[in-house]
């Protein structure tokens, strides 16, 4: 379990529960995965009539059912996929009192999206396996590293989930190191697409820095390919600045080196890129973002040295895009994967 630093404590309840995910209705979950700003309303029958609109900025299908309901959003290039399906809440009482209630779901494509794809063989097969899934999606995989979260292993003894720190202390003993990748959360060495290889830290396992953190969501958990290196290529890359501008899939917001406010272009699962270290010509902070919480904010979830990991919660900052705060004055650029 994370140590929270010492001061952390004075800001939160004692008396809060343990981070909560609370599905509408009670739904079955998966076990380990490798295999909307329409905001969905209700799960549709699989058996209706589906329409599939073609719309701009970015460029994507959006499939309504027989009311004109949104069902899905397909973006084109991208692999992360918005569908409906069941209500649901996530919460971390113990860094925030907010929530996020919603009904999208957020899946990956076996490929990247384009016009006309529903046309495909491929298509028919996947979507209607994907419209009845109610195993873990991207969001339900990012939350399981907040704080508590119960450890669960695989077949080989491997810890792929539970609480999440962000890093070893510094050897000065003032806050915590960055440079945890998803393989030293795993203990696990790591041979990337790139050809590099990697070996974990000792005392960096269970640790994730925020762009390992997204690594170890949409790469060892999701299957998305992983770099080891900062250049283009076919995966994710390593730091934050080379995930917004060379990773997979479509640039929605450009870094122009000022706040962005273009919140109308985000749907969960999105990746959300910050400045806020020194450099104002490098993206140094990156996190997932979840859609609208219960106070009307848009929310994400990131990896932070304040609190020591993976969190959606204000302990050391606002999580939110559009309340004035440190991250959402901030915040840059967007990416869809």
């Amino acid at each position: 379990m994370r140590a929270v630093r010492t001061g952390v404590a004075a800001l939160v309840a004692a008396t809060l529960a343990v981070a909560l995910i609370t599905w509408w209705p009670d739904t079955p979950t998966g076990g380990p995965e490798a295999d909307r700003n329409d905001e969905p309303g209700s799960a549709v029958a699989q058996a209706d009539q589906l329409v599939y609109e073609r719309l701009d900025a970015p460029a994507r299908t959006v499939v309504r059912d027989d009311a004109g309901g949104v069902v899905a959003v397909f973006t084109d290039g991208a692999r992360t996929a918005q569908l409906v399906g069941p209500r649901r809440s996530f919460s971390e009482p113990k860094a925030t009192s907010a929530t996020v209630n919603t009904s999208s779901w957020v899946r990956l494509l076996p490929q990247s999206w384009r016009a006309g794809a529903e046309d495909e063989d491929w298509f028919a097969d996947w979507f209607g396996r994907a419209r009845g899934d109610t195993g873990p999606d991207v969001l339900a995989v990012a939350t399981d590293y907040l704080i508590d979260t119960p450890d669960e292993t695989d077949a080989d003894g491997v810890r792929f989930r539970g609480d999440a720190s962000f890093g070893p202390v510094k050897p000065s003993g003032a806050g915590r190191q960055e440079q945890s990748d998803f393989y030293d959360y795993l203990g696990l060495p790591w041979d990337f697409v790139d050809g590099t290889r990697a070996q974990p830290e000792r005392d960096r396992y269970g640790a994730v820095d925020c762009s390992g953190y997204v690594r170890l969501v949409f790469g060892y958990r999701l299957g998305m390919p992983l770099l080891g290196v900062n250049t283009p290529g076919p995966g994710i890359p390593r730091r934050a600045y080379a995930i917004s501008e060379f990773g997979p899939g479509v640039q929605l917001v450009a870094n122009e080196r000022r706040r962005a406010t273009d919140y109308s272009r985000l749907q969960p699962g999105d990746l959300v890129f910050f400045e806020v270290e020194d450099d104002p010509d490098t993206l140094d902070h990156v996190g997932i973002y979840l859609g609208l919480d219960d106070g009307g904010h848009h929310r994400f979830i990131s990896s932070r040295e304040r609190i020591n990991g993976p969190t959606l919660g204000d302990v050391g900052g606002t999580s939110l895009l559009d309340d004035g705060g440190f991250y959402s004055t901030s915040w840059r650029s967007a990416r869809r994967l």
